[in-house]
């Protein structure tokens, strides 16, 4: 986790360049010669490595809250499905996430209407009372998919804020009217961070690994709206670390501060809108800054931002995240991508189909395409999603969500119906993201892979720590099926073994052995992740 990052180029060779307007062949899961197939070089190194992984995770944010107390006939299956790490039969039951982020509410839940926020899904409990004290019994249903994530062995809770309880904000409200400053009070910066060191160790206490606490969420905008949320300036998120910093060392907690979460990745490496809430790894790793934290004992060198709004493009994803990779290699940084959703209208429509003709699959695709610029690009450290569940409204489709959740009594635009148990699905999106979280676990490394890479074909190889198993994961957004010529270097075995999980329109990761001889297929329009387990 704390490796520094070097950009690598990756290396290209020629390939056959294959038509995206063919004709589609059938999924083919005994992978048999298909006429309909080109053939790609890739050659998987692993002597060359990169960063260390520590999780791929997806936000508690809102409705489990509502699902964890209420829909006590689907919450068993929904937990499962993102918790689970089994394989039964060749089919997963879930997709394993190995983090999962927990929101401290900001008390809008207990207000009611009087918080002035309309959709009640978008409302959060705290566990501070009016009279100050602290009730271990609310948040319930977050409390039932915290237990969830322990039992099925998630490895990293993170605690993240999007507002101060309401106790302590300036206009007692879970958003904010006070523009681009913290709505907490400037009495409250010590209670607040005693609030949230509480929280922490109440939860480590019962063995709960609580590994960070984010206290501030997209600082860079107002909130003056619509759900919780504050902005901040870079100073004021400083001196809130450092309060934090005394509470947790306080409590003797060993858990890590997670500064950051920015509005999108430019916020964090050039001045942009505002220069007291941009630059953020230079306000606070540079030391004399106004803003420098680097010397805290529980603020590692790292920092999170979010994928939002820089993805529009291929080409213009990637370069905004090499220079992420190149601003974390100058301040020696981790990265963290903290939360992602296809947000915003502002894809390419020579890239994307466009919302109202994407298919569900076409929507994880695009996902798939931000999680590896992501992972090879940038060089993050963690990746996670932004909610697990959601009500799809407004013809959303699978955008915001991995499970698309239908209250019983129907949808409504303020989602009146959430405490009404309905009906669930997981979506494309939960499957492709298992292609990834469920093979690419804490601690497994990069390594390098080389091959020609599109917008519509690429993958990334990855190093267990162990160096038993190498897993591969690739992208094959076109028409045809791809046969792969593999040359391994730097290899400790050859493979014993070889297995294909995979995701297309109709299957959910459904895996497929390799038999001995015969090259690794990737079906057209799929998601394949290889795992190959080594001598």
């Amino acid at each position: 986790m704390k490796l520094k990052y070097y950009f690598t180029l990756l290396s290209l060779l020629s390939f056959m360049a294959c038509s995206d307007d063919s004709p589609s062949t059938p999924d083919t899961p005994d992978q048999p010669d298909v006429p309909n197939s080109v053939e790609k070089l890739v050659t998987i190194n692993a002597g060359k490595t990169y960063q260390t992984i520590t999780g791929f995770g997806a936000s508690d944010c809102w409705n489990p809250s509502y699902v964890g107390k209420y829909w006590t006939n689907s919450r068993e299956k929904i937990t499962e499905l993102l918790f689970s790490s089994e394989i039964q039969a060749g089919s997963p039951k879930g997709i394993g996430l190995s983090m999962w982020r927990v929101n401290l509410g900001g008390g809008t839940a207990e207000q009611g209407d009087a918080s002035d926020i309309t959709d009640k899904s978008r409302r959060a409990e705290s566990y501070l009372t009016n009279d100050l004290t602290l009730d271990w019994n609310r948040c319930e249903g977050q409390r039932y998919f915290l237990n969830r994530a322990k039992e099925f062995g998630c490895e990293s809770i993170v605690l993240f804020s999007n507002t101060p309880p309401v106790q302590y904000t300036q206009n007692g409200k879970g958003f904010s009217n006070q523009g681009g400053v913290s709505n907490l009070k400037n009495d409250c910066y010590d209670d607040f961070a005693a609030y949230m060191g509480d929280v922490a160790q109440y939860y480590i206490d019962k063995g709960y690994p609580v590994t960070h606490i984010s206290p501030v969420n997209e600082p860079q905008y107002n909130w003056d709206g619509g759900q919780e949320g504050s902005g901040w300036t870079n100073d004021e998120v400083a001196r809130l670390a450092r309060e934090l910093d005394d509470a947790l060392t306080e409590r003797n907690l060993s858990t890590d501060i997670l500064l950051g979460e920015s509005g999108d990745w430019e916020y964090l490496y050039k001045t942009k809108d505002d220069a007291n809430r941009s630059n953020v790894m230079s306000a606070f790793f540079t030391p004399g800054s106004s803003a420098y934290v680097g010397n805290l004992n529980h603020v590692k060198k790292l920092i999170c931002g979010h994928s939002y709004w820089t993805d529009g493009t291929w080409d213009g994803m990637r370069s905004v995240r090499k220079q992420v990779a190149q601003a974390a290699t100058q301040y020696g940084v981790d990265v963290w991508q903290s939360e992602w959703s296809m947000l915003g209208d502002n894809y390419s429509n020579t890239e994307f189909v466009g919302y109202d003709n994407a298919t569900e699959m076409d929507i994880a695709f695009y996902m798939s395409r931000v999680i590896h610029n992501d992972l090879t690009v940038a060089g993050v450290s963690s990746w996670s999603y932004w909610t697990s569940m959601d009500v799809a409204r407004w013809g959303h489709k699978n955008r915001f969500l991995l499970i698309s959740l239908v209250p019983g009594g129907g949808i409504n635009d303020n989602n009146d119906n959430i405490e009404k148990e309905g009906t669930f699905q997981p979506t494309a999106t939960l499957w492709v993201l298992g292609n990834y979280s469920l093979f690419i676990r804490p601690g497994y490394q990069r390594i390098n892979m080389q091959l020609t890479e599109s917008l519509n074909f690429f993958g990334s190889a990855w190093l267990s720590p162990q160096g038993d198993k190498i897993v591969a994961v690739f992208t094959n957004m076109s028409s045809k099926n791809v046969r792969l010529s593999e040359t391994h270097e730097g290899w400790s075995n050859e493979a014993t073994s070889i297995r294909t999980y995979t995701t297309t329109n109709s299957k959910k990761l459904t895996e497929a052995t390799v038999s001995a001889g015969e090259s690794v297929l990737l079906e057209a329009e799929s998601v394949t992740t290889v795992v190959y387990n080594l001598k």
